[in-house]
């Protein structure tokens, strides 16, 4: 268990920080769900867009890897352009 002051604030941050970045990163897993479960391509257009926003914002704030965002948003075009 933590003796000092700081490690003590330390596992407090970490904890809050943790389940800051997880719930930013489930709700951008979900919207990516939603987005692929789509069968009508103009609201998949509309949508693509602000899932895209979730993807960068996600790797801007190192949650996920920015190639892993690039990869996702790129496989989320092709398949709206296959609809």
């Amino acid at each position: 268990m933590a003796n000092h002051q700081s490690a003590k604030k330390r596992i407090r941050q970490t904890e809050k920080r943790r389940l800051h970045n997880k719930y930013y990163a489930v709700t951008t897993r979900n919207a990516v769900r939603e987005l692929r479960s789509l069968s009508d391509k103009k609201e998949a257009e509309e949508m693509l867009p602000k899932v895209s926003s979730m993807l960068d914002k996600l790797a801007k704030r190192n949650i996920i890897h920015k190639n892993k965002a690039a990869n996702i948003k790129s496989k989320l075009t092709k398949h709206i352009a296959a609809m």
